[in-house]
């Protein structure tokens, strides 16, 4: 397991205890923090002194460079097992999730795991209804999306070499595969939404950029993200179903097109 951490001393620490919590017997789980200027390696290795079951191994890696390729990478030359399971920082796993991944990723056939994953409910009204809204839409209706944790067996990570330097790894990773390639399992982890308008805006905006940065490096890979089709009359049903949250999600994309910026790191979603 690789679990990249750029100054995420506030929540690396829940995303580990979650982690040792896990009914799986043996997991090599390696933290990746990269340019950290917080303590985010030092209470990674607080709690694999304090947590990490018997048997597992608990690796912290320390890289001057920022970059979530980087880590990655770094992470893959390190691990031990031909099962690869990529996990976000600030990601917290349900007990069961890492023996029902191991479980689907166990034959020879190239496979992408993926759990359920719960968004909790956020601290501002915003982004509890932009959450709720954007969970309606088609990509979240597709077997294993995997934002924020992804699984692959030996012959699934044969699929591509050294991660690239590109925005969107994770839909990089899951358009490597076919749908019918892709399981997602009943077990679900946590995954946090970002907090407020503005810093809605900076994800989206992030994200967006990371979708033409894919389709203008590798033309006619994301044909095969296998999401259904939004219509005008699908979004009308989902609008009405939920105004406010269409009214929030319409203003977070009214306002990424009124200023499209740059396509910084931005913690959260």
């Amino acid at each position: 397991m690789i679990i990249p951490a750029s100054n995420e001393a506030g929540y690396i620490g829940t995303c580990l205890r979650h982690l040792c919590g896990s009914d799986a017997a043996v997991v090599q789980v390696i933290v990746v923090a990269n340019d950290c200027q917080d303590a985010t390696a030092r209470f990674a290795r607080e709690i694999f002194a304090e947590h990490l079951p018997e048997g597992w191994i608990g690796t912290v890696l320390e890289l001057a460079q920022g970059s979530k390729p980087t880590a990655l990478n770094a992470g893959d030359a390190a691990a031990l097992h031909p099962l690869r399971l990529y996990l976000d920082a600030d990601v917290s796993v349900s007990p069961g999730l890492l023996s029902a991944l191991m479980a689907v990723l166990g034959g020879e056939a190239p496979r992408y795991a993926s759990g359920t994953p719960v968004i909790p409910r956020a601290q501002s009204a915003v982004t509890r209804a932009y959450a709720r809204f954007w969970q309606t839409l088609p990509f979240n209706q597709t077997a294993a999306p995997g934002y924020g944790l992804f699984a692959v067996n030996a012959a699934g990570r044969a699929r591509w070499g050294a991660f690239p330097t590109l925005i969107a790894d994770d839909t990089f990773v899951r358009v490597q595969f076919e749908p019918q390639e892709r399981v997602q399992v009943a077990d679900t982890y946590l995954w946090p939404m970002t907090e407020g308008f503005a810093a809605l805006v900076r994800v989206r905006r992030r994200q967006d950029a990371g979708g033409r940065e894919l389709q203008t490096l590798y033309p006619g890979l994301l044909a095969r993200e296998g999401k259904p089709a939004l219509t005008m009359a699908g979004l009308l049903r989902l609008a009405l179903a939920d105004p406010p949250g269409f009214a929030t999600y319409a203003a977070v994309s009214l306002a990424v097109r009124l200023k499209r910026g740059g396509a910084e790191f931005t913690r959260g979603r």
